[in-house]
Formats: C-alpha cells, sequence, structure tokens
C-alpha cells in the first residue's frame, strides 16, 4: 500500500510473505536508531511503512487492554497489530545486536565517522526527494511550502540546543522518557540525542549497566519512571500522530519531511565533534601486565566510545616494576556538541574522500529502498 495515500486505522493486514520485507525494514530501523542524530522514524518514513508503525502502535488500546486483563486472548491478538510488530521488531533486534557485536557501528562513528555519517547524510537527502516526488502533484504547490520549511526550521532547532542542567528526580526522569519515546518516532529527530540534551541520557546508561549487579534493585527502582513516561507518551503520541496522518495527510508527511531536512546539519559527514569522557570503572593491575604497557605505549587517546587510561600508579615509589600497581579507569565518550564545517583539501585530519565515498553510496541506496517501499 502507497503511503502516500490516505489511509484510515484497519486491523493488521499484515501477510507472511511480507516477512522477509518487514524484517529488512526493521533491520533499516534499528541500524538507524544506533547512531546519534538518526532516528528509527526516519528509517520507517523512508521505507514507506511509517503509516503502519503508527497504526500498530495505536492498537494497544483500552479495548485491548480490556480482553487482555479478562484473559480474552484471542480476541486481544486480532485488536493489536502482532505480526507487524514481530517481524518489524525482529529485524531492529537483529540490527542492533549485529551492529553492536559483530559489525560494531558504534566504533566506526568513532574510527571513520566521515563513512558512516556520510552514508546516512546520502540516505536521508536522497529520500528528501524521494517522498515529496511521491506526494500528490496538486498538493505541491507554493502553499503547500510553508509546512516543509516549518518543520526543517523545528527539526534544525532541536539538533542545535544546547545540554543544560537538569535534575534526576522521579518526575522529570519519567518526563524525559516520554519526550525520548515521542522523538524516536518522530522521523529526523533522535531520541538518544534529546535524553543527551536533558542530561538524561548518560544517567539511563548508568543505570541499565547497573542491572545483573548489586544494584539491580535501586536501578529497577530508577529506571521505573523512565519506562512509566515512555510508555504513557508513545500511547499518547502515537494516537495524536494518527489523527493528524488520517485528517492531513500530506501537510503531515511535508512537516515530517521538513524535520529530515533539519537533521541534515547534525548529519553532515564534516563535523568538528565534541565528546564527554566518564568513567565507567576503575580496576587494579600490576605494572607489569601486557594490558597496562599496551595502555602506556599509547600516546594519543584513542578514537573509539570506550577505552582504558592510566589513572594513577598507587606505589610509585616500589623498589621495582613487579611490585608497581596502577589503577586503570575504563572511560566512555559521548557526543556532547558538534559544529559542521567545509573540509578544505589537504585536510590531514579529514577523511573527504570518504565522506563522498559515504554520501554516494546513500543516495545509491535509495534504488533499493524506492523497490522496498513498494514491497
Amino acid at each position: 500500500m502507497n503511503q502516500i495515500e490516505e489511509q484510515k486505522p484497519h486491523i493488521d493486514e499484515t501477510k507472511w510473505w511480507e516477512a522477509p520485507f518487514l524484517i529488512i525494514k526493521g533491520f533499516l530501523m534499528g541500524s538507524a536508531d544506533i547512531v546519534p542524530g538518526v532516528s528509527g522514524g526516519t528509517m520507517a518514513l523512508i521505507t514507506g511503512i511509517y503509516d503502519r508503525l503508527i497504526y500498530a502502535i495505536k492498537s494497544v488500546d483500552q479495548n485491548f487492554v480490556k480482553k487482555i486483563v479478562t484473559l480474552k486472548f484471542a480476541e486481544a491478538f486480532t485488536i493489536f497489530h502482532w505480526k507487524f510488530i514481530f517481524l518489524l521488531f525482529t529485524g531492529l533486534i537483529s540490527a542492533v545486536f549485529f551492529f553492536t557485536k559483530v559489525v560494531p557501528l558504534q566504533v566506526y562513528m568513532f574510527t571513520h565517522p566521515e563513512i558512516v555519517y556520510g552514508l546516512f547524510f546520502g540516505l536521508i537527502l536522497g529520500s528528501v526527494f524521494l517522498l515529496i516526488i511521491e506526494i500528490a502533484p496538486e498538493k505541491r504547490g507554493w502553499k503547500n511550502v510553508f509546512p516543509l520549511v516549518a518543520g526543517a526550521l523545528v527539526g534544525f532547532w532541536i539538533v542545535t540546543l544546547v545540554p543544560t542542567d537538569t535534575p534526576s528526580t522521579a518526575w522529570f526522569v519519567m518526563l524525559s522518557g516520554a519526550i525520548s519515546i515521542c522523538a524516536m518516532i518522530l522521523p529526523g529527530i533522535s531520541g538518544s540525542y534529546l535524553l543527551l540534551i536533558l542530561r538524561q541520557y548518560d544517567y539511563i546508561l548508568t543505570q541499565l549497566g547497573n542491572l545483573g549487579t548489586s544494584e539491580t534493585v535501586a536501578s529497577i527502582l530508577n529506571l521505573a519512571p523512565f519506562f512509566a513516561g515512555a510508555l504513557v507518551g508513545i500511547v499518547l503520541f502515537s494516537r495524536v500522530l494518527s489523527w493528524l496522518l488520517k485528517n492531513f495527510h500530506a501537510t503531515t508527511l511535508l512537516v515530517l519531511v521538513g524535520f529530515l531536512i533539519g537533521s541534515l546539519y547534525v548529519i553532515w559527514p564534516y563535523q568538528d565533534r565534541q565528546f564527554e569522557a566518564s568513567v565507567r570503572s576503575t580496576q587494579v593491575m600490576n605494572y607489569t601486565d601486557p594490558a597496562v604497557q599496551e595502555i602506556l605505549e599509547t600516546e594519543d587517546e584513542p578514537r573509539l566510545p570506550r577505552y582504558q587510561r592510566i589513572a594513577r600508579i598507587i606505589n610509585p615509589e616500589a623498589p621495582s616494576d613487579d611490585q608497581r600497581r596502577v589503577e586503570v579507569e575504563t572511560v566512555s565518550k559521548k557526543l556532547l556538541s558538534s559544529s559542521p564545517f567545509i573540509p578544505e583539501r589537504g585536510q590531514e585530519d579529514v577523511n573527504v574522500r570518504g565522506g563522498i565515498i559515504g554520501i554516494t553510496l546513500g543516495i545509491l541506496m535509495i534504488w533499493v529502498i524506492s523497490y522496498l517501499r513498494k514491497s
């Protein structure tokens, strides 16, 4: 079904023959969620399943909950778009596993940022033209330029917000959960980036990292407001979006495309990126340990999301290296801000060719995605 045509909410009409296509689309959504500044909603819009995603989320309504509570599971699952969600999330979870365990995309974002961000820049740039072309010609007049420009301005404003100090109280964590989950289903706006702006990104990651440790119970209690806010946020916001798509489909789509245009500022492959380092853990090791010697031989700070460094030598007065002990810190870096620039010819610290290759590959991928949109 063409995403640009007006639709009404309906029961899940997903067919099993769609499985490979929906899994691939979910895979693209998952890969986008890993990159700061890119959202899964972006890929959902590009691949033509945005309406279906919103309606699937909306299918978890009061009627569905009532059926579950009264143990009428068969009736409940005729309401819930379970096949669509199952296939989509199979691809999404596969992407998260693949790009964190097999091909560490987060590492390549630090070691080869021009190629990674260039790929997504080209993908989003090409998709803007793809989506606008698919809008009915009569709805592409000058009067419809306003929602496109408005969306671009709002998107640009959001991605250029400066992080500010905020509390970590339960009410604000809950509010952060609601805001970030709404952003995750909005094209061009990254939920993780908004968490960074709200100064809750590190807090949430820390609580997640404590799961399975002696602080598991405390972390669950700290995360409860976040997930409660996310649940309330996505349930309410999906209804607002579905109403807009039903009654003002072309206008809403133009605003969403505008968000994509606004996000290009932060996805531009050539950026002066500022990172904030935080110590995740510390351990005491022997000075002669091969891992310690390898750290000592590293002159520059590694271009990695997580690395180890020597904090101090605990007993420098020890008579020999075999008796010395050192404190080793495990440090993680998170993106704090970025400023785009135009690279100059011969600039050694910038992979200009990598950025061009990434952008070209991203634009070429639109040909494949245009086929997926019809499948």
